[in-house]
């Protein structure tokens, strides 16, 4: 995700857990029984950044989820939620789903009515009989999927809707486990107007009139790669599919405002250079197609929505961003198929992998465009980590939610000072060695979750040296360690920071206001990405 402020809208947000608060239970349900269930309680997995995040007990394998969209994006979509799990448990007479912003209708677990009730942002489910180690689980949940819920994960646009899940706004729009770590294959259908288009991440599988009178259509996509519940996309609205071929033939398609294509064209046409160059660093692609979502909202943000890139059309039409600025935005989401799609962290305090490897590409195409050198870059960033360290944590060991329940996850010690980590890795082993890095890590860990620890072990066997005692303090050192080959860079004290322009590197995304991003988008568009 490109970053470009810290204030209107960080994907950190509150999770107030209210312990075993209760929800109401199905008078249907709870006949089955004859009584009512005993208070439910929110789980997690135990992430150090959202505790309460994802559920244990199982595995999710497939989600098939189905919305209608009657047209209107100020009201609940109707919604039915599939899911295909693997029970790890050794036993389980009742389990979680992260839900928390619609109204459940009913609760079928393996084709059979099963109490449910809410807790917290939970949806406690208890089946007729228990769940053990190795049973299929298959879970079926009717729901709404209101786009109005604040902090939610759909996003209104001019014409319709969107989806931006990061980092835990998934859950308020299906039912899911809904934490990086548990990734699974996706199918949507999705019902709308006919005048409207559908696109969804992965490949179309189809559409099919629908309605008396075939008002409306079905449009159906499934993801041909596993995905984390962050990352999924769903576009509807008055839009054109722009389609072509990039390297080896790999299928793009770009989906546009109708009106704005003409203007977007240009921008379109970049894609296949931008993934060629990335290829020759990270290796081939990973998944099946790729393209743009432009949509007409102001998000402050630009998403890595696999397959599917959320863009704001603002940041393509504006005069007031330079070409190499864009461009790079552009790369910095495409660098993210690789580098957090593909390669997907396995917490969330893994998520500098992620941000500070879309942001060392992001830097290493703008300088090739015409923006600043790599190192230009790095000094100005590295100048300010020891500031970014105290405020918001080191990369991989980001401070844990303050007192209101918020945590500032996209922060600029993920975007720049994590990109400054790997250019001081790159000065420690080499230019080769990095390389190689970049592209065995790409492919080993392909479609998986992997882990800071796992990164460490990778450098050191890439390296042919234990890279351990050189990047732990860099990763989770309060202070920032001497930068390899470079006697002369030093901390800035507070207050001392280089002017924050918009026009040089300490004010494009490096400066006091610690933006993430690359370029001279204005600070307070704050955002993520």
């Amino acid at each position: 995700m490109a970053s470009t402020a810290l204030t209107s809208r960080v994907r950190a947000r509150s999770r107030r857990r209210r312990g075993a608060v209760a929800g109401t239970v199905g008078a249907a349900a709870l006949a089955l029984v004859g009584a009512a269930l005993p208070a439910p309680r929110a789980a997690g997995i135990g992430d150090p950044l959202f505790p309460h995040l994802g559920n244990p007990g199982y595995d999710v394998r497939a989600y098939d989820i189905a919305f209608d969209y009657g047209g209107d994006n100020s009201k609940p979509l109707t919604a039915r939620t599939s899911i295909d799990a693997r029970v790890t448990a050794s036993t389980m007479d009742h389990f979680n789903l992260d839900f928390a912003a619609g109204d459940v209708r009913s609760v079928e677990v393996d084709g059979r009515p099963a109490q449910h009730a809410r807790a917290g942002e939970d949806l406690v489910i208890t089946p007729r009989t228990p769940l053990r180690r190795g049973d299929r689980l298959h879970v079926e949940v009717r729901h709404t999927s209101d786009p109005t819920t604040e902090n939610g994960g759909w996003v209104r646009t001019k014409d319709g809707l969107a989806m931006a899940n990061q980092a835990d706004a998934a859950h308020r729009v299906f039912p899911s486990n809904d934490h990086p770590a548990d990734k699974a294959m996706f199918t949507f259908h999705v019902r709308a107007p006919r005048t409207l288009t559908v696109v969804a991440g992965g490949l179309p599988m189809g559409k099919t009139r629908a309605g008396g009178r075939g008002e409306d259509t079905v449009w159906t996509y499934r993801m041909a790669h596993p995905m984390a519940t962050e990352l999924a996309q769903v576009s509807i609205g008055r839009s054109t599919v722009v389609r072509s071929a990039g390297p080896h033939g790999l299928p793009l398609r770009h989906v546009v405002p109708v009106k704005q294509r003409e203007k977007l064209q240009p921008w379109l046409d970049r894609t296949p250079r931008q993934i060629s160059w990335l290829e020759r660093h990270a290796g081939r692609y990973p998944f099946e197609n790729y393209g743009i979502l432009s949509a007409e909202a102001q998000t402050g943000f630009e998403l890595e929505t696999q397959t599917l890139s959320l863009f704001e059309n603002d940041v393509f039409v504006s005069p007031d961003y330079p070409s190499w600025y864009k461009e790079s935005l552009m790369v910095h989401e495409l660098a993210h198929q690789w580098f957090g799609n593909s390669v997907t962290p396995h917490r969330w305090s893994d998520l500098w992998l992620n941000e500070g490897h879309a942001t060392w590409y992001e830097w290493g195409y703008a300088a090739e465009r015409g923006g600043f050198s790599v190192e230009e870059r790095a000094r100005a960033s590295y100048e300010q980590s020891d500031d970014w360290r105290k405020r918001y944590g080191p990369p991989a060991a980001l401070l844990p939610a303050r007192t209101e329940g918020k945590i500032q996850l996209f922060s600029p010690i993920v975007y720049n000072g994590s990109a400054v980590v790997l250019y001081a890795l790159r000065e420690r082993i080499g230019k080769d060695a990095f390389a190689r890095l970049e592209r065995v890590w790409t492919h080993r860990y392909r479609d998986a979750n992997a882990t800071t620890a796992d990164f460490i072990a990778l450098a050191g066997e890439v390296s042919g040296k234990d890279q351990s005692a050189f990047l732990k303090p860099w990763l989770y050192g309060k202070t920032t360690p001497p930068m390899p080959g470079h006697p002369d860079w030093k901390q800035k004290k507070p207050g001392k920071t280089r002017p924050t322009t918009g026009a040089g590197p300490a004010g494009t995304g490096a400066g006091p206001a610690g933006t993430g991003a690359a370029g001279s988008r204005p600070a307070e568009a704050a955002g993520k990405g």
